[in-house]
C-alpha cells in the first residue's frame, strides 16, 4: 500500500493549504510555522504524500532533545553513564489529514521517524526517541509500539535506540 507514497523533507513544492488533521494547533503549525522553523534549523519537518501529488497527507517533526537522567526508571539509569542529560531525538508533532485517518498512515509516519532517528543516531549520539503524547489516546498509540512512560511525566514517553535497533 505504501509503495505509492513518499516521505521527504518539507519544501515549497508541497501543498500544505488543504491539510486538516482535526487538531487546530497541528494544522496551524504546518501552514504558518513549519517552514520558518526549518529555515531556522529548529526542527526538520517530514511530509508524506502520494508520489503523483504534492498534497500533504501527513507529517512529523524531528529535532534534538535532552533527557534528564533523573526522569528515567532506576533499572535504565543504572546501565547508563551518570551524565545529568542524555542526548535524544524528539518527534515533536505527528499528524495525519482527516481524509486518511484510520488507514495506518500514522503508523507509517512513526516507523519512518524511528528508522530515520536510528540511522542518524549512528552519526550523532542519541539515546532514545521521545514523544509528548497530547492525550491518553495518543499515549496508547505510542505505547502500542513499545514506548515507555517517563517516571514523572505521564504523557512523555521514550523508546530507546537499542529497542529501535531490535525492531528494525
Amino acid at each position: 500500500m505504501f509503495s505509492s507514497y513518499a516521505v521527504e523533507p518539507l519544501s515549497k513544492e508541497h501543498d500544505i493549504l488543504g491539510f486538516n488533521c482535526g487538531v487546530k494547533e497541528l494544522d496551524i503549525y504546518l501552514k504558518e510555522r513549519a517552514s520558518q522553523e526549518v529555515k531556522k534549523k529548529i526542527t526538520a519537518v517530514y511530509v508524506l504524500h502520494r508520489k503523483d501529488s504534492k498534497k500533504i497527507i501527513g507529517y512529523y517533526t524531528l529535532s534534538s532533545f535532552s533527557i534528564e537522567l533523573i526522569n528515567l526508571p532506576d533499572e535504565i539509569k543504572k546501565k547508563l553513564p551518570k551524565y545529568p542529560l542524555l542526548p535524544a531525538s524528539l518527534i515533536g508533532r505527528l499528524a495525519v489529514d482527516r481524509k486518511f485517518q484510520g488507514k495506518k498512515i500514522g503508523t507509517h509516519l512513526l516507523i519512518d521517524a524511528l528508522i530515520r532517528s536510528y540511522r542518524l543516531s549512528k552519526e550523532i549520539g542519541s539515546f532514545a526517541v521521545i514523544v509528548d503524547a497530547k492525550n491518553e489516546i495518543t499515549k496508547k498509540f505510542y505505547k502500542k509500539y513499545g514506548f515507555k512512560q517517563f517516571r514523572k511525566k505521564s504523557l512523555k514517553l521514550y523508546l530507546s535506540m537499542n529497542t529501535i535497533e531490535k525492531l528494525i
